[in-house]
């Protein structure tokens, strides 16, 4: 399946947009991070325990909508993006959304 944030994917042309699709994940603060967190803040530097909280919400969120997509048996994903919010004090979510489509060869393009 092709993942794209952009309306378009070159060599192919959009021949049916399906519609919406969505994945999201809510993750709560570890308090073993925000220990780590609240030295790295006296010294600064990069919150590595965040770091990957958030790197795994990404993917997990990324992999329910491409889930979604599959089910409606689309080709591709167009104009993904992320965004996130807060749920309560210690937790966020973060949720991806796009166009599931189906894809055609765009004229003239030649695949092998």
């Amino acid at each position: 399946m092709i993942v794209v944030n952009t309306e378009t994917i070159p060599g192919r042309e959009i021949a049916e947009a399906i519609g919406l699709v969505q994945g999201n994940t809510i993750r709560a603060k570890h308090v073993g991070r925000d220990i780590a967190a609240g030295f790295k803040n006296l010294v600064g530097g990069e919150l590595r325990g965040y770091t990957e909280l958030l790197t795994e919400a990404r993917r997990q969120a990324l992999e329910r909508m491409l889930a979604q997509a599959k089910q409606l048996s689309a080709d591709g994903v167009v104009n993904v993006r992320f965004t996130t919010s807060a749920v309560t004090g210690g937790a966020a979510e973060l949720y991806a959304y796009g166009t599931a489509v189906r894809l055609a060869p765009a004229a003239g393009a030649r695949y092998e």
